[in-house]
């Protein structure tokens, strides 16, 4: 009897296994960290493999030549499984890798130039240091929040704050390269995301309480640093309601007539006076000052911050609706 070969000993404890010949060191030729797979057959290889069906979870490609390498899974509606997958300094420049699950998986440093990563799974991964330049990223899916970014949340909430401070630093310096690399590619919207986290980011380096981070908080809240021109509308909106509110109890002038709420008043009453107060928060919101109602009392200093952040508030508007149309 012909005697068996160990298989490589790399198991996940989600249950997965690979059933390949193990080297000396007990794993694969792929998932062996110490074997560097910069040969020149490697490329064509691993091509062979992935179509063979062969385990590609975990494998080890750290600092591999892999340039023009097609890890394409066609005919198929799914991608390679490429979970956990190591891929340190791995050089993919021109790479086929559409829809390709990178899932947990380490780019750090990877060259990703002129290649193809269109739809590929990058939830968890380590996209610090790549190369974008190129490269097509239409569809990607980054997850609501990078590795990194978790990271730091989690060393923050144990009071580590100095290395979080160094993981929100590694978040703002991805967004940054994939705020760029969309940018380049057309993906305005996607841009304007990965805009938007690079400056939380950088926001949440700042010290707390500072006079910085509120700002770019308040900036962040009022317009999503001005990739959310909803929102925009819906502060608008909620002052003009709360200023109305405000001069329902505070009072009103009209034809020499204070109008204000009182317990004496009808409901039918209190709502025809409830509806002009949001007339006139309107039109002060607005600056349009018509004059047939004029604050009293006061309603005076409501009416003058609603009528000043009211042009402010316009003015934003228009700057962030066109900035979103022009792209």
């Amino acid at each position: 009897m012909s005697e068996q070969k160990p298989t490589c000993c790399y198991h996940e404890d989600e249950g997965f296994s690979c059933t390949e010949v193990a080297e000396p060191s007990g794993l694969c030729y792929w998932h062996d960290p110490r074997i560097v797979k910069n040969k020149p057959e490697d490329k064509a290889r691993l091509e062979a493999y992935a179509k063979a069906g062969g385990m590609l979870r975990g494998i080890s490609l750290k600092r591999a030549d892999l340039a023009g390498i097609d890890l394409v899974k066609h005919h198929s509606k799914t991608g390679f499984d490429m979970s956990h997958a190591e891929l340190y300094r791995a050089n993919l420049r021109g790479a086929h890798m559409f829809n390709l699950n990178l899932e947990k998986a380490s780019l750090m440093k990877a060259d990703l130039r002129d290649a193809n990563v269109h739809c590929a799974n990058l939830i968890g991964t380590n996209l610090l240091g790549v190369k974008w330049r190129g490269t097509k990223i239409d569809n990607i899916c980054t997850g609501k929040m990078l590795k990194q970014e978790k990271m730091a949340k989690q060393a923050e909430k144990v009071g580590e704050m100095e290395i979080a401070l160094d993981y929100y630093e590694q978040s703002e310096e991805i967004y940054r390269d994939l705020h760029k690399a969309a940018d380049r590619q057309g993906l305005f919207a996607m841009a304007g995301f990965f805009m938007r986290k690079e400056l939380i980011m950088r926001r949440r380096r700042m010290p707390k309480l500072s006079l910085d981070r509120i700002i770019s908080k308040s900036i962040d809240l009022f317009c999503g640093y001005g990739e959310a021109p909803l929102r925009v509308i819906g502060f608008s909106v909620a002052l003009i309601f709360i200023c109305a509110i405000c001069y329902f109890f505070t009072g009103l002038n009209f034809d020499g007539q204070a109008h204000v709420f009182t317990t004496s008043l009808s409901f039918s009453e209190s709502i025809a006076l409830f509806l002009n107060c949001i007339y006139y928060s309107v039109v002060t919101f607005t600056t349009l000052g018509y004059g047939d109602f004029t604050p009293i009392g006061f309603s005076r200093a409501i009416a003058a911050i609603e009528a000043f952040t009211g042009s402010f508030t316009i003015a934003l508007f228009v700057v962030v609706f066109v900035k979103k149309m022009n792209r």
